[in-house]
């Protein structure tokens, strides 16, 4: 098996590493995020490089300590991987099964390419102007979430969200189904402050600064 996107960079490989190429080419995937998903929960990294060998990934905090890791895309579509090497806030990953890189390039799966949702149970209270209330969030994304609350709330009205790991933001519900809610937060997340958010709430030795 050759490692052609999983291997990390050096300046003395560029003979071996031009033959590995030539073998399985090298797509560049700026911005691609994705999550990995293993016995410690749901994390967030950038997709750099894919072949047929496997992955390179940025990462946000120290790689979860898994053999192996599912790689959910955007579309949806999931692969098992194997971590292979990690340096920098880089890391690198082999496939475990035979990949259509082709597929892979141009996010082929069962969902139109969407922004990723991680699903983590996170205890929050919710603060209103009528007072606080518990709620929990069922899953989060850059732009928003999905909790379950015993309170009503009404469609289009504004939140503040305290909770252990996320800190305080403001939000705006946009839809109901009984006791869940979905909302909107007033400011995005980055990708970044979403891959620590997400560390720290589910494996907080993995954040080293």
């Amino acid at each position: 098996m050759d490692h052609a996107a999983i291997r990390p960079e050096s300046g003395n490989e560029n003979v071996s590493e031009s033959a590995d190429l030539r073998r399985a080419p090298r797509f560049t995937l700026l911005i691609r995020s994705a999550k990995l998903i293993g016995d410690q929960g749901e994390f967030v990294g950038v997709i750099r490089d894919v072949s047929a060998s496997g992955i390179s990934m940025k990462l946000f905090h120290k790689l979860p300590g898994d053999a192996s890791l599912g790689l959910e895309l955007q579309c949806g579509e999931t692969y098992q991987v194997r971590p292979v090497w990690e340096r920098d806030g880089e890391a690198g990953f082999e496939f475990a099964d035979t990949v259509d890189v082709e597929e892979f390039v141009h996010d082929v799966g069962k969902f139109p390419k969407r922004g990723l949702r991680l699903n983590i149970s996170i205890p929050v209270t919710l603060k209103t102007l009528s007072g606080r209330t518990a709620a929990v969030i069922q899953n989060i994304s850059q732009q928003g979430a999905r909790f379950e609350t015993d309170a009503l709330l009404a469609l289009d009205q504004n939140l503040r969200i305290e909770g252990r790991g996320l800190g305080e933001f403001y939000a705006k519900v946009r839809w109901r189904d009984d006791a869940h809610y979905g909302v909107v937060f007033d400011d995005v997340l980055t990708l970044g402050e979403f891959a620590r958010a997400a560390a720290r709430l589910q494996a907080p030795k993995l954040i080293t600064d």
